[in-house]
């Protein structure tokens, strides 16, 4: 059976909500215009309104799929662990995200998030990939409540460490947070 042909609309709105991405993690919600976007997209302004609300519903366009590469990148880790204990399975998705936030425009895209998780749907967006990666960091590893804790946790320490570029400090402090983290790259 032939699939369906998407409509023109219907297949530019992953190719904005790419563009969306670099272009948010690059500028920031605040800084970053519709119009970024559209150069980026290679279209019009007028044609991303066409495609999307307005500026709040590209971000959350860029914010889903920024989730959707995290949860593939983690299906990826686990199924490539070792072996399929819980803890196995946990450091192989760890390994996995460690590896795509290497590129860190998914990184910056979620620091930005959290910075306007006060806008009502940005932070619905954000609370709703989250919930996306715990659950599925619980089931697909069968951990408890307190090691995907532990995970999320991690994750988010990755986060300051590569934000913040504290990987390669000989500081004290420094060596205390990036203690057994890898870091890619």
């Amino acid at each position: 059976m032939p699939r369906p042909v998407l409509s023109s609309a219907e297949s530019r709105r992953p190719l904005v909500a790419a563009a969306a991405i670099d272009a948010f993690a690059r500028g920031g919600f605040h800084a970053t215009t519709v119009a970024d976007v559209a150069r980026g997209a290679k279209i019009s302004s007028a044609y991303v309104f066409k495609l999307f609300s307005g500026k709040n519903a590209v971000f959350v366009a860029a914010l889903e799929r920024c989730f959707d590469e995290i949860l593939a990148a983690l299906e990826r880790g686990a199924d490539a662990a070792e072996e399929q204990s819980a803890d196995a399975v946990l450091d192989a998705m760890g390994a996995a995200y460690a590896q795509l936030i290497a590129d860190r425009r998914l990184l910056l895209l979620q620091v930005h998030a959290q910075s306007v998780a006060d806008v009502p749907e940005i932070g619905a967006a954000l609370r709703a990939g989250l919930a996306r990666v715990t659950s599925f960091a619980k089931t697909r590893s069968g951990a408890t409540d307190d090691e995907v804790q532990r995970f999320m946790a991690f994750g988010q320490l990755c986060h300051l460490i590569v934000t913040a570029q504290i990987w390669d400090l000989p500081d004290d402090w420094a060596k205390t947070l990036t203690h057994g983290v890898r870091h890619p790259g």
